[in-house]
């Protein structure tokens, strides 16, 4: 008979509020004493029908992974969740988890990562629940476990042994079936069919050399398995291909700042033909190619405008969707592929509607996210190796490719920036200045052309009629030029106040200019509009992508 425990707290924690990806903090704030076990106890009461249900767990390696899983499980035992599914070693990606969802038909997965965050001791943890379609909870249910964990003073805990997580098997803890299952093979094998392996590995056996940098995260082994043992490429094509606690000391964040290594090889040295890396749980991806780097963005809209290079897509998309701070590159691809475009707020969860009812098959952020309907989570490898199969269809590097397209539709000139860890305080008060200042934007005169549109961006989903408001601050002017404002909720030190910047470039115009170049007014008028640079002490971004 396995011993359940009810434990008592002397007072609930009240600032377990899920972000746009679950619950963010630092690795020593999930150390403290209950702080995790009652976050997953009001998980748990959020979900109905959790006794004899299956449920997956993993996360991306960090500092904690295997003592959080071990107390997941006891809490599984004590609550009788009837199957629980785990990686060897704990090690699962985010796309991995979402395809293990819906492939084990399970009630849904706690994925532990703090995503793009740094790790270690010093770090940060996260803890993220997934729903039955594979996809991140939806507002309503977060809200919820919110609501839940204010005044949650007690969880359910077994005393059960957990067996060692380093090797596969299936173990019997009291109601509760445990499996330990290799985390890799559902993955790769969905990878297979989705794209030609044996057409990407002869075209990068052929002189065109690829680095993948795995930011000593959670892709390394699947990287491993997929060009080394499966498309027979030499090792050293992984760099950084060990998950380690701490990342190594790496900030697994796969942008020109975080991955300079990567981007010197690429862009200073040219000394490979494509190089990407991926993030701390493998949802994000950077595409480089010699002296070439590839903005999010654009990715989406070549991803989507070649389709018919893969296997898996070849039948055709029923459409496309994008953040709204996304550049409006993919909605030209759109319009020329007579498919609907999307606009949605951040955060995966808001295509999750779309997909499920079939209204889109591809879709993409801004911040290194893209994906499509083989999952319900974004997802770096997929993207990576969509890219490959686009240039061994079409036979020519990535900057022929993207030049070839910006040709085709025109360039969107982007970037974002990003001040990142700047007080509340100051943050706050840049977003609330402008946010006070759009009804008086209108129609006035900004970086040289009128503003059409100064609003706070709110989403009405066409599936559920369900509204979103107060998504992100837009200027938009007479020319469709774009400035918008956020406050990112994916950091757990101060507050990071992210800038974007847009304007489209016919084919007529120069395709070639650096962004930084084209975007200066939208910038430098954005930056005297609202005193940024004096309000945060800072001469320029932390990242500018």
């Amino acid at each position: 008979m396995t011993e359940v425990n009810v434990i008592n707290i002397k007072n609930p924690f009240l600032d377990q509020k899920p972000g746009t990806s679950g619950l963010r903090k630092s690795t020593l704030k999930f150390k403290e004493e209950h702080y995790l076990e009652i976050f997953i106890e009001a998980i748990f009461k959020s979900l109905n029908n959790l006794s004899g249900s299956t449920l997956v767990v993993g996360g991306d390696g960090r500092y904690g992974n295997i003592e959080a899983i071990e107390k997941i499980i006891q809490i599984c035992v004590a609550h009788k969740v009837g199957k629980v599914i785990i990686p060897k070693n704990g090690l699962l990606s985010t796309p991995a988890t979402s395809h293990l969802i819906r492939k084990e038909e399970a009630i849904g997965g706690i994925i532990l990562s703090a995503s793009h965050n740094p790790g270690g001791i010093d770090g940060d943890f996260g803890v993220k629940l997934n729903t039955a379609n594979g996809g991140p909870a939806p507002e309503s249910i977060t809200d919820q476990i919110f609501q839940c964990s204010q005044s949650l003073k007690s969880y359910k805990i077994s005393n059960i042994k957990i067996p060692d997580l380093d090797k596969f098997g299936v173990f019997s803890l009291g109601e509760t079936s445990l499996e330990i299952i290799d985390g890799l093979k559902d993955y790769s094998d969905l990878m297979e069919n989705i794209f030609d392996f044996d057409q990407i590995s002869d075209f990068l056996k052929n002189d065109f050399s690829l680095i993948f940098d795995a930011m000593n995260a959670v892709t390394g082994p699947y990287a491993k398995n997929i060009f080394v043992e499966k498309m027979g490429l030499v090792d050293a094509c992984v760099m950084n291909g060990t998950p380690l606690e701490d990342f190594g000391g790496l900030h697994p964040d796969p942008n020109l700042t975080y991955a300079s290594k990567l981007a010197d090889l690429l862009l200073v040295q040219k000394a490979y033909s494509f190089g990407a890396a991926c993030d701390g749980d493998g949802d994000r991806n950077m595409i480089l190619g010699q002296g070439c780097f590839v903005n999010p963005s654009d990715s989406l809209a070549v991803i989507t405008a070649n389709t018919n290079c893969v296997p898996g897509y070849k039948d055709g998309i029923a459409g496309v969707a994008r953040s709204m701070p996304t550049s409006s590159a993919v909605d030209f691809v759109a319009r020329a592929l007579n498919i609907p475009c999307f606009e949605t707020p951040t955060g995966w969860k808001f295509f999750g509607n779309l997909l499920d009812s079939n209204l889109i098959t591809i879709c993409g952020e801004e911040s290194f996210g893209t994906g499509s309907n083989h999952v319900r989570e974004k997802d770096g490898l997929w993207a990576v190796l969509y890219w490959l199969q686009i240039l061994a269809v079409k036979n020519c590097s990535v900057s022929e490719l993207i030049q070839n397209h910006w040709k085709q539709y025109g360039r969107n000139y982007y970037s974002r920036h990003d001040y990142e860890a700047i007080p509340s305080t100051i943050a706050n008060q840049i977003f609330n200045n402008l946010s006070s200042m759009l009804p008086s934007l209108k129609d006035n005169k900004f970086a040289g052309n009128l503003v059409k549109q100064a609003d706070n961006f709110s989403y009405l989903d066409p599936v559920d009629n369900s509204v979103s408001k107060n998504q992100g601050l837009r200027i938009i002017l007479e020319d469709n030029s774009r400035v918008i404002i956020r406050l990112s909720g994916t950091g757990t030190k101060g507050s990071t106040l992210r800038l974007y910047f847009e304007k489209f470039a016919n084919s007529q115009h120069n395709l070639d200019l650096n962004p930084q170049i084209a975007l200066k007014d939208l910038i430098n008028d954005l930056d005297h509009l609202l005193n940024i640079s004096k309000l945060t002490k800072m001469e320029k971004p932390t990242v500018i992508t």
